[in-house]
């Protein structure tokens, strides 16, 4: 039940969209227990994003909720694949990125929770 959620300052293409979720749909995999299968992803691009008071480079914010339990280990592996992921596809440099990580007990799905 991961989630991926990105707000990044640019606009992408369809063609971006679909690179990016396909390789995040891969990188899930190296938080363990989690799969593309069970994956959502979300885009919102164009979004105003100030680094340092300074908004002409892009940048990204981009979320990972997972279900369970923290795996502090398992995150740094991931901020890795992202970092390189966005940078490979947008273009974004590894140092206009913030990437947050929240692990939740509790989890919706299909009219019930975990």
């Amino acid at each position: 039940m991961p989630f991926i959620d990105s707000k990044i300052s640019i606009k992408i293409s369809e063609e971006q969209e679909k690179e990016l979720k396909s390789r995040l749909g891969q990188a899930i995999s190296l938080i363990p227990g989690k799969s593309e299968n069970w994956l959502m992803t979300g885009f919102e691009d164009g979004y105003h994003l100030y680094f340092r008071g300074d908004n002409s480079e892009p940048a990204a914010y981009i979320e990972v909720r997972i279900y369970g339990g923290p795996d502090r280990a398992a995150f740094e592996r991931m901020t890795e694949a992202i970092t390189k992921i966005y940078n490979e596809v947008l273009g974004i440099a590894p140092d206009h990125m913030y990437i947050k990580y929240s692990a939740t007990p509790d989890w919706g799905w299909n009219g019930s929770n975990f």
